[in-house]
């Protein structure tokens, strides 16, 4: 059994303890890494966001989607096989996988590879597979960064066929013809949006009466329409009873009496910490009633010298707030300058098209009782989206009325993930509406709407000024 003594231990290599352990070689640290996996990169890279971001780039570029606003809704799509996204998909995480490795070697941080349980408050043991210790870590401070797992309750059969968790739905062989997917949240909205982008006849099922409740309603529903208009069927109000595989087909039972049928079932119905086998109770902490490690604002568990960042502490559960989490934790472990989370960051959702926002949804300003008015442009209204053939989308910016200070920025299309960040920026330096007016913006661009919303906006209040 190998004994090593570190500054730093880091549980987990996805996006949180990437960066924790990178911070810490910055600081001059030995830090060492335990995953669980012979590769590092965790959840992130090998069944979450880049390979489920990998499909949604292959099945866009490969089907000719957006050729369909040139030629016509009747435009076949073209034809593709599973091999052409797993080609796509393994060079992609084969290039990530030497990336974080080779960050990790120039920095001289250490990999055990194994898994990790507390021995005690300042010891972890790493288990080979056959659950022999092989390495003992004393450490002075250290970084849970386990991430999350999908939620497989027991009365489901899983199996890596026909009854599917987002893990076990990039092993299939083969694309689909039907796929019901039980959750209208960011996992299934996302993966039904690539399906039905595919060609699969896609139902997705949930209990709240629209997909993705936590977007501004508005935006909700412009993407539910989109994805209504590319072949998705979404049932709402509707809860799933008894799920049971009857030969190659995955069948579900519902509370209401109904019973769908389909080729693959997506279970997409929540995800939970990946605590519970760290055995955290042998370092005194304790999971909180939601299932995930409690932290500060500064994320220390309740062992002031254990820090956790990422899934693993609850939302928002992405990997950029995750990097940043770890990055501020171990600053404040090693005693550099630091500051607190910030509050305005932006979410992304890669459904198809993909959405983005920053700040507060327009029902939060009414339920505060904010006087706001709303700036919009439509994607019809924006160059940019007739050349690309990409005219669905909306950018909604809500700003005060009066002192006209941006509050919440909505953008809902192609270009989405990136073009959200100008409204971050402005966010965070109190910018009001009228800077998007008094700059110039590239054309033709996507970032141009925030211009167009703006004199949308600023016409509307005008007269009060």
């Amino acid at each position: 059994m190998k004994e090593i003594e570190v500054d730093l231990a880091v549980i987990g290599s996805g996006p949180a303890g990437q960066k924790g352990a990178i911070q810490a070689a910055k600081l001059g640290k030995r830090v060492v890494v335990i995953e669980k996996d012979v590769d590092p990169g965790g959840a992130c890279l090998y069944s979450g966001t880049i390979p489920s971001k990998t499909l949604r780039e292959g099945i866009l570029d490969l089907t000719g989607f957006h050729d369909k606003s040139f030629y016509g809704k009747d435009y076949p799509i073209r034809e593709v096989k599973i091999g052409d996204l797993t080609y796509r998909l393994s060079r992609v995480l084969e290039e990530e996988s030497d990336l974080i490795q080779r960050q990790f070697d120039r920095n001289g941080v250490q990999l055990a590879s194994g898994t990790a349980r507390f021995d005690d408050n300042h010891t972890i043991v790493v288990m080979d597979r056959n659950f022999e210790i092989t390495t003992k870590i004393r450490f002075k401070k250290a970084l849970i960064a386990t991430g999350s797992i999908p939620r497989n309750p027991q009365n489901v059969p899983f199996d890596s066929e026909v009854i599917l968790d987002s893990t076990r739905l990039l092993e299939i062989d083969k694309i689909p013809k039907t796929m019901l997917v039980l959750g209208g949240g960011i996992i299934g909205a996302e993966y039904a949006s690539f399906f039905a982008a595919l060609g699969t006849e896609v139902t997705v099922i949930d209990k709240r009466e629209q997909m993705l409740p936590l977007l501004d309603h508005e935006i909700g529903l412009q993407m539910q329409k989109a994805m209504s208009d590319i072949g998705l069927k979404f049932y709402g109000k509707k809860m799933p009873d008894i799920i049971y595989r009857e030969g190659d087909r995955a069948i579900c039972e519902f509370k209401d009496g109904t019973k769908m049928e389909s080729d693959i079932l997506l279970y997409a119905l929540g995800r939970e910490a990946n605590a519970r086998k760290l055995r955290i109770e042998n370092a005194s902490i304790a999971l909180n009633e939601r299932g995930y490690i409690p932290v500060n604002a500064l994320f220390q568990t309740s062992q002031a010298h254990i820090y956790a960042a990422g899934d693993v502490i609850g939302g928002p559960c992405l990997a950029s707030t995750s990097m940043e989490q770890a990055r501020l934790a171990i600053r404040h472990a090693f005693g550099a300058q630091t500051h607190h989370f910030p509050s305005v960051y932006p979410i992304c959702i890669w459904t198809i098209p993909e959405i983005s926002s920053c700040g507060m949804t327009e029902e939060q300003l009414i339920e505060m009782g904010f006087n706001y008015e709303v700036g919009r442009a439509y994607y019809y209204e924006i160059a940019r989206s007739h050349i690309d053939g990409s005219k669905v989308g909306l950018c909604k910016l809500l700003f005060h009325a009066e002192t006209l200070e941006l509050l919440g920025a909505h953008v809902f299309g192609k270009g989405a993930n990136e073009v959200i960040h100008i409204a971050q920026v402005a966010m965070n330096h109190n910018a009001k509406i009228d800077y998007f007016i008094n700059q110039v913006f590239n054309y033709p661009s996507y970032a141009e709407g925030f211009r167009i919303a703006a004199l949308n906006g600023i016409n509307k209040v005008a007269h009060r000024i």
